[in-house]
């Protein structure tokens, strides 16, 4: 078996830069566990569950996090400030492949008292300062548009104007689109983005798409126009690298969103599912922005790959054919 061994060092060196980026500015690493008994629901993450023995203690089920999120935001709740985190996640049922690894880097940040406007700016001077390709970073090589504006253009559907079900199912078919077996507004909404957005978006930029569509339920706040959410999602040589919240700090709509969540994850009958966290709903979050970024997906585009698997040591696909 041979092993790309200057990617784990240029892997090394990015991740060195990250931490020096961050701890300049004031925010404080955090260290939170891999393992959780409750999530929060997400309906298209599928989750590793495992059992705790104890002949004492007895047994509780456990889940390995698809993201560190669930405790960085009890300790912004408690007041830490901002944070950051280097941390591995784990996602169940994941393609195979190219731009997917059931396990992967992920560096989580949060910046207290900022939208997620400003922290596009935060995300180009972090990838800047960090950055270990080969090629020089393209300071000007950053384009910035509103989903809506996006997604018009690709499908000419007018999602200020399609925000019901049947809205967007009745533009989506009159254009001679095929839903396939998509029923929910999310579910058409992905379809297009996927086959007819996604697809054209420029890979030689860091194309930073915002004001994702009210319809699809995240922890992020409402636009000032109740139309979108606060939310962005950051696109580099074709693949999704990063998303950002304007973080949600109303409890109601909080406790409101887990519920119907957990309602839709709970449809899937599985034997472990996940549960919702009780405490997290009653947190005092803090305004402020969450940033996510794939870490595995960055060094990958840095480094021009053309695969995830070629900034792996030990890839599931290897593993698995063990």
């Amino acid at each position: 078996m041979r092993f790309d061994y200057d990617a784990q060092r240029k892997r090394s060196i990015l991740y060195k830069k990250i931490r020096e980026f961050l701890d300049k500015r004031g925010y404080l690493e955090v260290f939170t566990p891999s393992l959780s008994p409750h999530l929060i629901p997400e309906p298209p993450i599928m989750s590793f569950s495992t059992l705790f023995t104890n002949p004492f203690l007895g047994e509780k089920r456990l889940y390995l996090i698809p993201s560190p999120e669930i405790y960085m935001k009890e300790l912004i709740a408690s007041g830490s400030g901002s944070i950051y985190q280097i941390s591995r996640a784990f996602r169940n049922s994941e393609q195979i492949g190219r731009e997917h690894n059931i396990e992967f880097d992920m560096l989580e940040f949060y910046t207290m008292d900022i939208t997620d406007d400003r922290s596009i700016g935060i995300t180009e001077e972090l990838i800047a300062s960090s950055w270990v390709g080969d090629r020089l970073f393209d300071r000007d090589g950053c384009e910035i548009i509103p989903m809506r504006d996006l997604f018009f253009d690709r499908t000419h559907i007018d999602l200020d104007r399609a925000q019901d079900k049947d809205e967007i199912k009745e533009r989506a078919l009159s254009l001679g689109y095929e839903l396939y077996r998509a029923d929910s507004w999310e579910e058409i909404f992905n379809l297009l983005f996927i086959n007819y957005c996604e697809t054209s978006i420029d890979r030689d930029k860091r194309v930073y798409i915002t004001g994702y569509p009210r319809n699809i339920e995240c922890l992020a706040k409402n636009s000032p126009d109740g139309k979108t959410k606060m939310r962005w999602e950051m696109y580099y040589k074709g693949y999704e690298i990063a998303n950002c919240y304007s973080e949600e700090t109303d409890k109601e709509r909080i406790r409101a969103m887990l519920i119907e969540e957990q309602r839709i994850v709970d449809l899937r009958d599985e034997d472990k599912r996940s549960t919702s966290d009780p405490l997290f709903p009653s947190l005092d979050m803090k305004e402020s922005s969450g940033v996510a970024v794939g870490l595995d997906r960055l060094l990958m585009a840095m480094l021009e790959k053309t695969s995830i698997e070629d900034v792996l040591l030990f890839p599931f696909s290897l593993l698995r054919s063990r």
